[in-house]
């Protein structure tokens, strides 16, 4: 059986690519720039090339994708030419060509607004109930691929299977206040509270979610590492993540204070995975605990397969300002 994966040269294409090969399992990489695991160079909105490289594919991973980053660079019509009119080229090409299992790697970004409490309130406990308030067009389009996916598989039959990542990239927050306030490593970590999941728990996913698609058919399932947190703590959380942290991982303050780190004031949101791990068997190791003892142990906090992949940028020019042109407020 072989495996399509487009994006192959971003960072979770090339972790993917990486994975099924490790696995012995036939899969071709397509993306629109080169790299070490793309076989077929070229855009998802060439119809023919599609047709060719999903010749005897019964899987798809779909990862190719304009991102929050180039919001700034890129038109407003080159996020829906890429990821409206390309997941919808690239569904009806799986479909032509009787694709079994089609994953669409989604965003957290789709939630937007919906991940910012009023004043005073508790932090924004986010599941897949959550409703979607997109505020870029970056969320907006992912959306909207995202109901593509459900459109195809109510009426095609094709099984799709949308997993909405949180953050997993490995270059600095786009935030110039964050980047200014926290070292990077010590800012990644923080996340792994709430908002952040590690690479190789996203391939993990990815994996179990083609194997249960055609059982499925449609899901959407948030990916975010496992957060220590209740529905009970987020009043507090909102005005005091300290105090939470220190009461439910109480290790962590000893092994932050010997690096100068810290914890913010407070959290807005928390990303839950529960439906992820129920339904699809999905069991992510990267956890905030986890990287606790890893810190103190003095190991990489990374995965083996993160630290194969490294960081690879958005943009091939670099800016004076910060990693983006523009700065935004958080959304993911």
């Amino acid at each position: 059986m072989t495996i399509l994966v487009t994006g192959s040269s971003g960072h979770l294409g090339e972790a993917l690519m990486r994975r099924l090969r490790e696995q012995g399992r036939r899969a071709i990489g397509l993306d629109l720039r080169p790299g070490a695991f793309t076989d077929r160079v070229g855009s998802i909105l060439d119809r023919d090339l599609l047709r060719a490289s999903l010749a005897g594919v019964r899987t798809v991973f779909h990862a190719a994708t304009l991102h929050k980053p180039h919001v700034a660079t890129h038109t407003r019509q080159a996020f829906v030419d890429t990821n409206i009119s390309g997941t919808l080229q690239l569904l009806e090409a799986a479909v032509a060509e009787g694709v079994e299992a089609f994953v669409y790697t989604s965003t957290t970004s789709v939630f937007g607004d919906a991940l910012v409490p009023a004043p005073g309130a508790p932090a924004a406990w986010v599941t897949e109930d959550t409703v979607p308030r997109p505020k870029n067009i970056y969320g907006v389009t992912k959306a909207a691929a995202e109901d593509l996916c459900q459109l195809f598989q109510r009426n095609q039959g094709l099984p799709c299977v949308v997993l909405r990542t949180a953050r997993f990239f490995p270059e600095p927050d786009d935030a110039r206040a964050a980047r200014a306030s926290y070292e990077d490593a010590n800012l990644k970590l923080n996340e792994f509270l709430h908002r952040r999941v590690e690479l190789a728990d996203v391939v993990d996913a990815h994996l179990l979610a083609a194997r249960q698609a055609p059982a499925l058919g449609f899901a959407r399932y948030i990916l975010s590492a496992t957060t220590p947190f209740a529905q009970d703590d987020l009043a507090q959380l909102r005005v005091d993540a300290p105090a939470v942290v220190r009461r439910l991982v109480p290790g962590y303050e000893a092994a932050y204070l010997r690096r100068g780190w810290r914890l913010p004031p407070g959290i807005d949101r928390v990303y839950v995975n529960e439906r992820a791990r129920r339904e699809l068997g999905w069991r992510p190791r990267y956890d905030f605990a986890h990287l606790i003892e890893q810190l103190r142990a003095g190991a990489e906090l990374r995965s083996p397969l993160a630290v194969q992949v490294g960081a690879k940028g958005y943009h091939a020019e670099s800016f004076a300002e910060g990693p983006y042109p523009v700065e935004e407020p958080g959304g993911d």
